[in-house]
């Protein structure tokens, strides 16, 4: 089975970050009344931070896993609850400082991140089906085993 190379990772990763915030920052300072700029600054900050996170938090919880029961393969019970305790850290990290940024209550902010998590959610299911149709895995011819 083909796997995605590097440099095309690469692509699909800077192309998903670069075409969601074109759609999210006019989007988000329509629905909240902010100011684009505004909503521009969180947005490359929380994907800069989510991704710092990312690398972090999986590494930990691997790290955890393996100590705690030997191995790193997630069930998926686990799968529900690493995505959660990340969706919860980078929500922790995240609120205060947009809320004051924003000049928001933390329930404002927070629940302008809800909204904001329901857009990438949609975005990310349209992102990646039109991706896979504009630059599909190219097959690889099968290597003969003698």
């Amino acid at each position: 089975m083909s796997m995605r190379s590097l440099p095309d990772r690469i692509r699909h990763a800077v192309l998903f970050e670069a075409v969601g915030l074109v759609m999210l920052v006019p989007l988000g300072a329509w629905l909240f009344g902010l100011e684009a700029h505004k909503v521009g600054v969180v947005g490359v900050a929380a994907a800069t931070i989510a991704t710092v996170w990312n690398f972090v938090f999986n590494l930990g919880f691997d790290h955890a896993m393996r100590r705690a029961v030997g191995h790193t393969q997630k069930s998926i019970s686990t799968r529900v609850l690493h995505a959660g305790l990340f969706e919860l850290g980078l929500l922790i990290m995240l609120l205060p400082p947009i809320a004051w940024y924003l000049g928001m209550t933390l329930w404002e902010t927070l629940l302008m991140d809800l909204s904001m998590i329901g857009f990438y959610v949609a975005y990310a299911f349209g992102f990646n089906l039109a991706y896979d149709r504009v630059f599909p895995i190219p097959v690889r011819a099968a290597v003969a085993r003698t």
